[in-house]
C-alpha cells in the first residue's frame, strides 16, 4: 500500500493546502484564519512542509524547522505531523520520516527531534518506533 503514496515538499505558494489538516490535527480549536496568519509569519522564519499524496489529493503532512542550538548543533525537527485517520498505519508516517531524515543528512544536519504531547500515545510510539528516544520535557508558560 506504501507505494501508492508520492512524499514531496509543498511549495510556498501551495502552503494553505495544509490549513485543513492543521485544523483538524488541533482538533478545530484554532481559527482558520489566525492559522492562515500563522502560517504566513512561520514562512518568513524558514517553515517548510512534506506533503504525502496519494491520487485525491493531500493526506498527510510534515512541517519542517531547521535549527541549531548550543547543545545539539544544526538539527532538523518535524512540527504538526499529521496522517488523516483513514490512511494511519499505512505506512505514510514512516515514508515522510524518510524522506525528513534523507534531507536533514543532505543540509548537514547532525540530529533530528521532535515534541510530541505527553497524553498522545499513539505519537509516542510511532516516534519511538522512528528511533527517536526521549531525553527531556518541553515545557511551556501561557503568557
Amino acid at each position: 500500500m506504501a507505494t501508492e503514496f508520492q512524499i514531496r515538499f509543498i511549495p510556498k505558494g501551495n502552503m494553505n493546502e495544509i490549513l485543513p489538516l492543521v485544523q483538524m490535527l488541533n482538533n478545530y480549536k484554532i481559527p482558520v484564519e489566525t492559522l492562515e496568519n500563522r502560517l504566513q509569519d512561520m514562512l518568513t522564519d524558514g517553515y517548510q512542509c512534506l506533503g504525502a499524496y496519494n491520487k485525491e489529493g493531500l493526506i498527510g503532512i510534515c512541517g519542517i524547522w531547521v535549527l541549531n542550538k548550543f547543545y545539539v548543533g544544526k538539527h532538523l525537527e518535524p512540527d504538526n505531523v499529521f496522517v488523516l485517520p483513514e490512511y494511519r498505519s499505512s505506512g505514510v508516517g514512516k515514508l515522510m520520516m524518510d524522506q525528513v531524515l534523507i534531507y536533514a543528512l543532505e543540509i548537514g544536519c547532525n540530529t533530528s527531534e521532535i515534541n510530541c504531547y505527553i497524553n498522545n500515545g499513539k505519537g509516542i510510539q510511532f516516534w519511538n518506533n522512528q528511533g527517536y528516544q526521549a531525553i527531556g520535557y518541553h515545557m511551556q508558560k501561557v503568557l
